[in-house]
């Protein structure tokens, strides 16, 4: 007899669907999975078959043929286990054949019967409900994260009887008490923008950034508070959507690691050490890795010490920057996964860390010119801001913050709403995935303002990429600023902010000159976007 049962399969960042027909036919006692198996879905046959017989029913003594269709999509891993199971016990009878045709069966079976949850089970949920199945039967370990799909009925299965059990329309299992240490488990506390004193160009920067998702490296001594600034900025970032902490959690969910069993809405920080390898950075180690850019989809990546980090690490992150992806290639394999985050990178000015204090650097002008080569062109051209932090500034000396969190996120949060506003129709929600397109019918600027960036690729300190980029920083400085046209006070600020003043190439100071040979422009601009926030 054929019995059909019906799962799914982890491809990437996909569910891709899985028949499993099973036949028992007659024959010599053999049990064969065929369908493009891994070996760990080949050992399923000795765990089916004696999880079959530990649960008291009759493991058929004939030719078992299992077929894992689509034959053409590879297939790996534990989680087949329970639907092979219940497909066995209906081509042999056992189990209503037509009762496999109401729900998707995910998990792994234990010797003694017990269905252990396994990974990617949010992201099987979420394709059962996609695919128009109402009921799923999950392992009790992850049926909290597959209940957070709306429209779709979990059912809890601690052992095979209780699968065979559901499948009969019983109840099914109750969900197992949350554990005392997660229910316990204290938050890690919110970092606070207010714990920086001074640096206004540094702050003024990263709330730019957080304003228009852009991408920002910050350079300055040891002391001067990188790190203290990137560690703050998912604090003044726009909470996830529902469907962004999804997409958040069927991220964790494809990895082994507990998955919590609600939807968090703080955006992900990741911050790898600097010997981090190019596989851990992107993914790819194995099949089903998934690496840091992948794991801060919609969130942070910050990356401290730049210059410690290996080139062909630092590399591999202009497609996923330009594309807010990245696709794993393997011999037989490739896999897509959604990577689009902001992009924090810190940096000391020189190896020993102290070119602006006059008189501490004692690096030779060799290792200066190899430490700033390790920043490439292309990747340059990737960053939107470039703020400088001092020990100087009299803010700093004095211990005084110039905001909060709470204030700096309110102007974030508008400055999206507005961005959202214009930019919704186009599929786009904040400036810094606007194309060359957009920016000509959102991006106007006036004489004056085509003059400063003129000025500024005359003198090679933007490339065409670089100027596309300072327009979108210059109309995030103008939502913060509240201004529907973008100035030339918004464009100034931009390329003072922006990759004109060089940073870990040289610091270029003539970008913070007036274009035509006028003088530097004054540190108050009543447009610019420091007047709203600070």
């Amino acid at each position: 007899m054929l019995a059909r049962a019906h799962t799914f399969a982890i491809d990437g960042f996909q569910a891709r669907p899985v028949t499993v027909e099973v036949d028992v036919g007659v024959g010599l006692p053999d049990f064969r999975i065929v369908g493009l198996a891994d070996a760990g879905v080949r050992e399923a046959r000795d765990r089916v078959r004696t999880a079959i017989r530990k649960c008291g029913y009759e493991f058929p003594p004939s030719r078992i043929t299992a077929n894992l269709a689509p034959g053409d999509v590879r297939k790996e891993g534990p989680a087949f286990d329970l639907a092979i199971a219940c497909a066995v016990l209906a081509a042999s009878r056992q189990l209503p054949a037509a009762a496999l045709d109401r729900a998707v069966l995910f998990g792994e079976l234990g010797l003694d019967g017990a269905v252990r949850a396994s990974a990617g089970t949010l992201v099987a949920a979420q394709g059962a409900s996609r695919a128009g199945f109402e009921k799923v039967i999950v392992g009790a370990a992850r049926a909290r994260e597959a209940m957070l799909v709306e429209g779709l009925t979990v059912a809890v299965a601690e052992r095979l009887q209780s699968a065979v059990r559901i499948l009969h329309g019983a109840s099914a299992d109750p969900l197992p008490p949350v554990p005392e240490e997660d229910r316990d488990r204290e938050r890690a506390p919110i970092l606070d923008l207010a714990d920086v004193y001074g640096q206004r160009r540094a702050v003024e920067a990263t709330v730019i950034a957080a304003a228009g998702a852009h991408n920002i490296l910050m350079r300055g001594s040891p002391g001067t508070g990188k790190t203290m600034l990137a560690q703050r900025l998912p604090s003044i970032l726009p909470p996830l959507s529902h469907n962004e902490a999804l997409d958040v959690l069927c991220i964790h969910s494809l990895g082994s690691e507990d998955v919590p069993d609600r939807l968090e809405y703080i955006r992900p920080f990741r911050a790898p050490h600097h010997t981090v390898t190019t596989a851990g950075l992107i993914g790819g180690a194995r099949r089903g890795w998934v690496g840091e850019v992948v794991l801060a989809h919609h969130g942070v990546l910050f990356l401290d010490e730049l210059a410690e980090f290996a080139p062909p690490t630092l590399e591999a992150l202009r497609q996923p920057l330009e594309d807010g992806s990245v696709t794993i290639v393997r011999a037989r394999h490739n896999a897509t996964y959604p990577a689009r985050f902001m992009l924090v990178l810190a940096a000391n000015p020189c190896p020993c860390g102290y070119a602006d204090v006059p008189g501490r650097c004692r690096c030779s002008p060799v290792s200066l010119a190899r430490y700033r080569r390790r920043l490439s062109g292309p990747q340059r051209d990737r960053i939107d801001l470039f703020p400088k932090l001092s020990h100087d500034e009299p803010a700093m000396r004095e211990g005084r913050a110039l905001t909060s969190s709470q204030r700096a996120q309110q102007m974030v949060m508008l400055a999206r709403e507005r961005q959202t506003a214009r930019l919704a129709r186009h599929g786009v929600t904040v400036n810094a995935h606007m194309d060359v397109r957009l920016l000509r019918e959102y991006v106007k600027l006036d004489e004056r303002g085509e003059g400063m960036l003129s000025l500024a690729r005359e003198c090679g300190a933007l490339s065409v990429r670089g100027a596309h980029r300072a327009l979108r920083v210059a109309r995030t400085i103008a939502d913060l600023a509240g201004s529907k046209r973008v100035r030339d006070a918004h464009v100034r600020r931009a390329l003072a902010l922006g990759p004109a003043r060089g940073l870990i190439v040289g610091e270029g100071e003539q970008a913070e000159r007036h274009p035509r040979g006028s003088r530097r422009a004054s540190t108050h601009e009543p447009d610019s976007a420091w007047e709203a926030v600070g």
